[in-house]
């Protein structure tokens, strides 16, 4: 996969501190998935933070989202009080957690579907599973191979591979393929949404939260929209903790925010679906 140039995106972090008074404020730290990080969680860490100000209680937020993987190890060797994730945790992640002590505990936070998106000029209306394996998979590399209205060389963009995003892609639709080389690999879905919005050969795929972006055209896996029963890259969010671990108080308030009608009411305005 070769890195967009002019993009060090690989291997930034995106780090966000939301604090009203750092010095005296009880920190929560969580790491993770993008998907999560960049805009849901945010938008819960800002609203949390304004009413535990309105009772006179600073806290502060230390956000990062540079995948999923990171929020495994993070909950792992201790660093986060909270890991983000975008799929489910792997065999070798909790034996290895557990090989530490760690008993990783995973909280559905909401829902998602990774939404295949194009630029919006492009004449296609579908795409099926297996022209997504051959388009990441470098089998296919020009339009006309799909449809008889498009031709030019694909630009087909991915995650990098920490990202819980870019594993469920290649589960599902590359069947465990490698990607291919000419595929270009991108930090986050922010960043994926706006190269395919000004791009009319490309193809990325992003989380429902990141479909508004002007200028993209979110296409059908098999005639399945994102939000319809039987579309094959659904997904759950979640919140990742050690159960063995009591948590502290605003991390578990936090979480309890997070599931309760006002957060979960949160989730659905960032475009994901609320668990209830």
């Amino acid at each position: 996969m070769k890195k967009r140039h002019g993009l060090h995106l690989i291997t930034c972090v995106a780090l966000l501190l939301i604090s009203s008074s750092w010095a005296h404020a009880e920190k929560v730290v969580i790491m993770g998935s993008d998907t999560l990080g960049a805009k849901l969680t945010v938008r819960l860490a800002e609203e949390f933070r304004t009413k535990m100000e309105q009772r006179g209680v600073p806290v502060a937020f230390e956000i990062s989202s540079e995948g999923t993987t990171t929020a495994l190890a993070s909950v792992t060797d201790g660093t986060s009080d909270i890991g983000m994730a975008s799929r489910a945790p792997k065999k070798t992640e909790l034996t290895t957690a557990q090989a530490r002590g760690v008993n990783v505990r995973s909280i559905t936070v909401g829902f998602d579907a990774i939404a295949i998106i194009v630029h919006e000029s492009n004449p296609i209306d579908s795409v099926t599973l297996e022209e997504l394996e051959y388009i990441y998979s470098g089998d296919l590399s020009d339009w006309s191979g799909i449809t008889a209205s498009q031709s030019g060389k694909i630009s087909a963009y991915t995650r990098n591979t920490a990202s819980g995003t870019y594993s469920i892609l290649q589960e599902v639709a590359l069947a465990s393929r490698d990607y291919g080389e000419d595929t270009l690999q991108l930090a986050g879905n922010e960043q994926i949404a706006s190269e395919v919005a000004s791009n009319p050969l490309a193809i990325g795929y992003v989380g429902l939260a990141y479909t508004q972006t002007p200028g993209l055209k979110v296409i059908p896996i098999d005639g399945l929209h994102p939000n319809e029963p039987g579309y094959p890259l659904g997904r759950e969010l979640r919140f990742l903790i050690d159960g063995n671990q009591t948590l502290n108080a605003m991390t578990n308030d936090f979480i309890g925010f997070t599931l309760s009608p006002e957060g979960q009411a949160i989730v659905e305005q960032v475009n994901f679906l609320p668990v209830y």
